[in-house]
C-alpha cells in the first residue's frame, strides 16, 4: 500500500554521509533519539506560543523534514555500529508516540478545526504504532504496513501547514482532511494487527 515508509531506503541512502560523520564525532543513536523528542517539543511550542504569526507555520514543515532525518539516522547508527539496545529500542518507540502528540495536539488551537477531530486523529496516531509495536510482542517483526503511518501523518501536517500559510481562510477544511487522516488511520491499524496475528500463527 502506497506510504511514504517506502521511500526510506533512498532516504537513509542519502543521509548515510551525516550517519558516518555523527558517529566519527562520538554520537550515539540513543543521543539521536532524545534529540528528536527535543526538536518535535520545540516545533509544537513554536506553533503554541506563536499561533497568530504565520511564519511559524513554515517551521512546521522544516523542522519534521529534519526530525523524520534524525529518526532515521537514529536507527541507522544503532544498526551500523552495534549501538541497539533495550532502552535503544524503548526510548525509539517512545520516543515517536510521544514526539506525535507534542506536534498533533498543538493544532487544537486553530480555531476553524473542531477540538475532538485532533484528539480522534492524536489517538488512532497512537493506537497505530502500538498496532505496530504489537506485531514484535507476539514474536513477529515490527509491523509499518498501511497508510497514514508516522512519516505520512509527518508530511500530512507538513502540506497542511504549508497550506494554511498561503490561505489561513481555509483553515475550516482541516475538519475534512484530519477527518479522512483518522479513517486511513483505522484502516492501517487494521492492516497491522491482522498482518501481526497472521504471524503469530
Amino acid at each position: 500500500m502506497l506510504s511514504v515508509y517506502n521511500l526510506k531506503p533512498g532516504f537513509q541512502k542519502k543521509l548515510t554521509p551525516v550517519c558516518n560523520y555523527l558517529f566519527q564525532k562520538g554520537v550515539t543513536a540513543n543521543q539521536i533519539t532524545i534529540a528528536s523528542i527535543f526538536l518535535s517539543a520545540l516545533i509544537g511550542g513554536l506553533f503554541l506560543l506563536h499561533p497568530d504569526h504565520r511564519f511559524t507555520l513554515l517551521i512546521v514543515p522544516l523542522g519534521l523534514l529534519l526530525r523524520m532525518a534524525l529518526n532515521a539516522i537514529d536507527g541507522m547508527i544503532a544498526r551500523r555500529y552495534d549501538m541497539q539496545s533495550r532502552l535503544g529500542e524503548v526510548l525509539n518507540e517512545a520516543g515517536d508516540v510521544i514526539s506525535d502528540l507534542m506536534i498533533i495536539f498543538p493544532l487544537i488551537i486553530i480555531p476553524q478545526i473542531h477540538s475532538y477531530v485532533i484528539i480522534v486523529f492524536a489517538v488512532l496516531a497512537m493506537l497505530n504504532e502500538y498496532a505496530g509495536i504489537l506485531g514484535k510482542a507476539l514474536g513477529g517483526e515490527r509491523r509499518y504496513e498501511g497508510p497514514m503511518g508516522k512519516s505520512d501523518r509527518a508530511l500530512l501536517i507538513s502540506i497542511f501547514s504549508i497550506f494554511l500559510f498561503f490561505l489561513p481562510h481555509l483553515a475550516v477544511a482541516g475538519n475534512w482532511i484530519f477527518s479522512i487522516a483518522s479513517l486511513l488511520l483505522l484502516l492501517s491499524t487494521w492492516i497491522r494487527l491482522k498482518k501481526s496475528v497472521e504471524e503469530a500463527k
